[in-house]
């Protein structure tokens, strides 16, 4: 499978860095089947990179996989944005951007019901992530070649 990882330089060598904030899925290396994603992420400072990857997904690897936004999805990324960790070696599924991360905010400080999260978000267009949490998980993919995007 082919994943991208939109950045400001290219990425041969990919590593498990932490982040200054919390993230949906917590500390990583974030990729995408999506490669719109992919160019939103690589220009988000101005020019940048898509980094392509072959994905070998491995059975002996600990990995979470939501299809969907869910209550569990909900539940889970809520927990990592206040900074809660997992045991997962990789872990993928639809992504809170800023104005989905916005409700969830706004859920966890009972700004707004669950019920309400969940009509503000069903018409948001489609979003992948997959984050890599181990050294072992980023043995599961191979860089393919990066692509410059303006």
């Amino acid at each position: 499978m082919l994943i991208m990882h939109g950045s400001i330089m290219q990425v041969p060598n990919p590593e498990i860095r932490k982040a200054r904030f919390f993230k949906d899925f917590g500390d990583g290396f974030y990729c995408t089947n999506i490669e719109t994603q992919a160019h939103r992420w690589a220009t988000r400072f101005g020019n940048g990179f898509i980094n392509y990857y072959e994905f070998s997904p491995n059975a002996g690897l600990n990995s979470l996989s939501f299809p969907q936004m869910t209550e569990e999805w909900l539940d889970f990324i809520a927990d990592c944005r206040n900074g809660g960790t997992h045991e997962y070696d990789t872990v993928d599924g639809p992504m809170a951007d800023d104005e989905v991360y916005n409700y969830v905010t706004d859920f966890l400080t009972g700004v707004i019901t669950r019920t309400a999260f969940w009509e503000l978000v069903k018409f948001r267009h489609p979003t992948h992530q997959i984050c890599f949490h181990t050294k072992k998980s980023l043995q599961s993919i191979q860089f393919v070649n990066a692509k410059e995007v303006t």
